[in-house]
């Protein structure tokens, strides 16, 4: 039995290149390898990479999917459906619009993998296959990043160190699947994978590595005999954390980021994150975890009903007063499963029911009407609050502010490399189109 995994794009511009901070390692796709019995040949194609062989020969196809990445997916699903090639849909997009989803494979995988893909992969070969599977919380396995070998991706280690998040953001997607739960994972086997993947600068996957703080404090104690260098996410929580901070620096921790999400605090209340306006002085608590020797890539949403033009300005000059690492400035879209698609949906705000499914949608597009402003204001506002994020005048500047902090020459290094590519990057990825080349979706 041979077996297809792919990783759909999120877009493509015909002729460039991909958007190169976008190519990280796929977990999900090394998760599958390491839960699929020796005897079972596995080829794996990186839509982001590289060309889809659409006549190979094979037994299954399993592509993970995204709400960004639904459309291409469905599509590539059909050029290998047209030859009688069965084909699994799992990830975040098939568990939380499952009914959509099944129109487009021959079975969705519900939640998490380990439990339920060697029983698929049985299913498949008797030819039994069921329109649904649904996984169980765990980690069973080591992921098999051998399934990597060949393929550029960025030079960073990704080692997953825990699932979910215990806040219950309106917008936030991993939220819906988890139910605002985490789930650690065990340390040991995060050590072991550390070891495994030879890497010295590396990427914790975490939606929150401060959810926890007695296991990330355990866990930063195992990290650090081990000398790498890491970043991750976390909440701003962490920063009233003395123990907890100390933990992280000393284990290697170099950069988290940071939800900060909007300076406004009707927005925050909103979005049902009213305990970031109880949680202190944000600038204090910026100020402590600088003072760990730990740089900040800050976050900011907007298109929440209290944002006007003041707020773009007032999240920018937060972000340079402190001289964050990085500044992501993103429009609010609303995923589909979570309650913030909900509300706008109950609200007729939706412009577009379903945008991970509309021809021509684009990378920026705002799908809802806002507020305050109109759609294209908002796009225009996020774009022109990145552009000026990453000026010229502004990396400099920061990376003065950074240089005072004393951080590695490595990490030094990597702030000038990667602000010049983000700011290369506010361009390549506005208007980039989803779906690139499909007309319409299969049948």
């Amino acid at each position: 039995m041979k077996i297809t995994l792919i990783y759909p794009a999120v877009g493509k511009k015909p002729g460039e290149p991909y958007i190169r901070t976008w190519t990280m390692e796929p977990l999900p796709i090394a998760t599958l390898k390491a839960l699929t019995p020796a005897d079972i040949e596995v080829e794996f194609f990186d839509d982001r990479l590289e060309l889809i062989d659409y006549q190979t020969p094979t037994d299954l196809v399993a592509l993970n999917v995204e709400a960004y990445t639904a459309r291409r997916a469905y599509a590539i699903a059909a050029r290998f459906r047209e030859r009688g090639i069965p084909v699994v849909f799992g990830g975040v997009h098939p568990t939380l619009q499952p009914d959509e989803a099944e129109q487009f494979a021959d079975a969705i995988l519900i939640g998490n993998a380990e439990h339920v893909w060697p029983q698929m992969l049985a299913d498949c070969r008797e030819r039994r296959l069921k329109k649904r599977y649904e996984g169980a919380q765990a980690y069973a396995v080591l992921p098999d990043q051998s399934i990597f070998r060949g393929k550029r991706y960025l030079p960073l280690g990704l080692v997953e160190t825990g699932r979910g998040c215990v806040f219950n953001c309106e917008f936030c997607a991993p939220s819906a699947c988890y139910g605002a739960r985490y789930y650690p994972r065990p340390v040991a086997d995060v050590v072991e994978d550390v070891r495994r993947s030879g890497k010295k600068f590396l990427f914790l996957v975490d939606d929150n590595i401060a959810a926890d703080p007695a296991y990330s404090i355990e866990l930063c104690q195992q990290l650090a005999p081990l000398n790498v260098t890491w970043v991750s996410q976390a909440s701003l929580t962490v920063a009233k954390r003395p123990e907890l901070l100390d933990a992280l620096a000393k284990s290697g921790c170099r950069m988290l980021l940071i939800g900060f999400e909007s300076t406004e605090k009707e927005n925050l209340q909103q979005m049902q994150k009213a305990w970031m306006n109880q949680v202190g002085d944000r600038d204090e608590l910026v100020r402590r975890i600088h003072a760990a020797g730990i740089s900040i890539y800050a976050t900011f949403v907007f298109g929440f009903d209290h944002d006007a033009s003041a707020s773009f300005e007032n999240a920018l000059a937060f972000a340079e007063t402190h001289g964050f690492f990085f500044a992501a400035f993103n429009h609010l879209l609303p995923f589909p499963g979570t309650r913030l698609y909900e509300r706008l949906q109950r609200e007729k705000r939706l412009l577009v029911e379903k945008w991970w499914l509309e021809p021509g949608y684009e990378y920026g597009k705002i799908v809802f009407t806002p507020q305050n402003m109109t759609p294209d204001e908002l796009s225009q506002r996020c774009v022109n609050a990145r552009r000026r994020f990453f000026r010229v005048a502004s990396i400099l500047k920061r990376g003065a502010m950074l240089l005072r902090r004393r951080p590695p020459l490595r990490l030094f290094a990597a702030f000038w490399l990667q602000n010049w590519q983000l700011r290369h990057e506010v361009e390549e990825k506005f208007r980039l189109p989803l779906g690139e080349g499909l007309d319409e979706l299969p049948k």
